[in-house]
């Protein structure tokens, strides 16, 4: 529609009427959006940002989805300095997304160690709950595989409708921003939707899931990378307390 000269603003504002966000991208610039039952109708430019450099402050944490198939991990950054009240009346804090890690079909080992070399060893992590019963190669608990590896996770709240309500929440009103560098989240995004019957088809959903964890429960475990300066308040001596009014970097 942008590249049709005869089109006014006039004739294209009638054209855009009542159509959904995640259609008005597809039908101005001819660039496909999300398809019918996209459960983040979100248009991508609106969820999406250049990088920036994260200020060093920001404590990190990480979402993580293990599957033999994916598994999938995503990193945010909490922007501690502008807090805002949810429709819960909670106190919560914008986040942006910055790494994320996709690899399949590997042992434990492998992941842990791209991991920890991805956001290193000091950043902690929520896990799928599930991963407390699955077993790992050797026959040990998951999560406990993971944390003889050197991952520092804690189990993630896995409500599906308040996970999925909070996280489109967060995506439309850009309390949550994602990287543009996220290639295989852009993927992922487009097409997790729901069947006709309004279940979640649960295929290429991973780093929704992972996405989905952190938004819930990233907060609460995440830390400050470690300052190598010497100055500051260090990574380990930070905690989400911090953070309210009269904490340390409540300004």
């Amino acid at each position: 529609m942008d590249d049709v000269p005869h089109l006014t603003e006039s004739e294209k504002r009638k054209i855009l009427r009542g159509l959904a966000p995640y259609e008005i991208q597809a039908r101005k610039s001819g660039i496909p959006g999300h398809g019918q039952g996209a459960i983040y109708p979100i248009a991508e430019s609106q969820m999406t940002c250049v990088p920036f450099e994260i200020p060093s402050h920001w404590p990190r944490s990480y979402g993580m989805d293990p599957g033999w198939n994916c598994t999938a991990v995503i990193w945010f950054a909490w922007d501690i300095d502008h807090p805002y009240i949810d429709r819960d009346n909670n106190t919560r804090y914008p986040a942006v997304a910055y790494d994320e890690y996709y690899v399949g079909q590997e042992h434990p080992a492998v992941h842990a160690a791209a991991i920890n070399l991805k956001g290193g060893r000091w950043c902690p992590g929520v896990i799928d709950p599930a991963a407390e019963k699955a077993r790992g190669p050797d026959g040990e608990r998951l999560i406990e595989a993971y944390r003889a590896l050197g991952l520092n996770v804690a189990k993630a709240d896995n409500a599906v409708v308040s996970g999925i309500l909070t996280t489109w929440d967060a995506l439309s009103t850009q309390k949550l921003r994602v990287f543009t560098t996220l290639v295989h989240w852009a993927k992922e995004v487009k097409l997790y939707r729901r069947d006709e019957k309004g279940e979640i088809i649960k295929k290429n959903d991973h780093l929704m899931d992972a996405m989905r964890y952190n938004v819930m429960s990233g907060f609460a475990v995440a830390k400050v990378p470690p300052d190598d300066s010497g100055n500051g308040t260090p990574w380990f001596a930070w905690s989400p307390e911090m953070a309210t009014p009269g904490g340390v970097w409540s300004g």
